[in-house]
């Protein structure tokens, strides 16, 4: 990736892509390549674009984001995806996780927290608000939502390709720990951490950390009765 981050803006409203913009185009490291009025305009730019990083609305005409976000993480799966929602626990912000987006975020962000996450995604080392993300997966999970797809979660037979303590980094991961909060819950090193999860995503074909949050709770490694700090 060049030094300089990519963004592509879609949202229907033309007010809010130019707040993004606004926002964004203040930081030196950072470009805004285009933008998309809705899911299917959202396609044809990131084709055409490349960008680094989507920031993808999630209620639209003619695609939604949800659907926008599957087809562009299954074509372009360098291009990272920030999901725009308006409620923390939004239903569809859970299932733009789950199609492949590595983060996401409230409309209303205060301008250092977005350029914050713009970077972050980009670098494809941290999560997020990863307490957040971490949040809406349990509640998701333990009402029975989209990441539950069986009455009682199956174990996956990768689990057993990983080592104990990279099983005990994705339980970490599941509970929105950065790399350096699991190198001091486990006295590792953040080169360490890395290696783990890098290998605990090549092992279990996972896109990015948020993929990995999702596959802990949809196969049980990480049972929501037992209740995050939040």
């Amino acid at each position: 990736m060049d030094e300089t981050i990519k963004v592509l803006l879609v949202d229907d409203q033309p007010l809010l892509r130019m707040g993004f913009r606004l926002i964004l185009e203040g930081e030196d490291d950072i470009q805004i390549v285009g933008e998309a009025a809705d899911g299917l305009e959202s396609l044809a730019q990131t084709a055409a674009l490349h960008p680094d990083v989507v920031l993808m609305d999630v209620r639209m005409p003619n695609m939604d984001g949800i659907e926008a976000t599957d087809h562009i993480a299954k074509a372009h799966p360098d291009t990272k995806i920030i999901i725009l929602t308006t409620f923390d626990l939004d239903e569809y912000a859970f299932s733009g996780l789950q199609a492949g987006a590595s983060a996401f975020l409230l409309k209303d962000v205060a301008p250092e927290e977005l350029v914050s996450a713009v970077r972050l995604v980009a670098s494809g080392d941290a999560v997020v608000a990863p307490r957040v993300t971490a949040r809406l997966l349990e509640t998701y999970v333990r009402n029975g939502g989209k990441a539950q797809t069986a009455a009682t979660p199956q174990r996956d037979p990768l689990l057993d390709d990983l080592t104990p303590r990279e099983q005990e980094v994705l339980r970490a991961l599941a509970e929105g720990l950065s790399n350096a909060e699991i190198a001091h819950r486990f006295f590792l090193s953040e080169a360490t951490v890395k290696t783990h999860v890098r290998r605990i995503l090549t092992k279990l074909h996972l896109r990015d950390r948020v993929q990995a949050v999702v596959y802990a709770y949809e196969t049980g490694l990480v049972i929501p009765s037992q209740g995050l700090d939040f």
